[in-house]
């Protein structure tokens, strides 16, 4: 069993959410305990150290990245797919590599 750790961001993200929505990202943030390398796909690119997982009827994006030595799961960002928008999840999390928000 995974332990589960939410970085600022994803908190952030997830209580702005409406109630419904919440629950569903959530519940699959628990699903990702389990099984957190067969649930998700690996990204790519400046991404590729992360993972992806569909929720709340496939237009959220939970953001992951899995610490086996740790057998912790970090949930880095949770977000709206929107391919093209500045506002897409992704887009957002190259921006936060880029400008180093995720080294903390």
């Amino acid at each position: 069993m995974y332990k589960v750790k939410l970085t600022q961001i994803a908190a952030t993200n997830i209580k702005k959410l409406d109630k419904r929505t919440q629950n569903q990202v959530i519940s699959k943030i628990e699903a990702l305990k389990g099984e957190p390398l067969l649930l998700g796909k690996p990204l790519k690119g400046s991404l590729k150290e992360l993972r992806s997982v569909r929720a709340a009827g496939q237009r959220y994006r939970i953001i992951y990245k899995v610490v086996e030595e740790e057998i912790v799961v970090i949930v880095v960002a949770v977000g709206i797919r929107k391919e093209g928008d500045k506002g897409d999840i992704y887009e957002l999390m190259k921006k936060y590599i880029k400008t180093g928000l995720l080294d903390h």
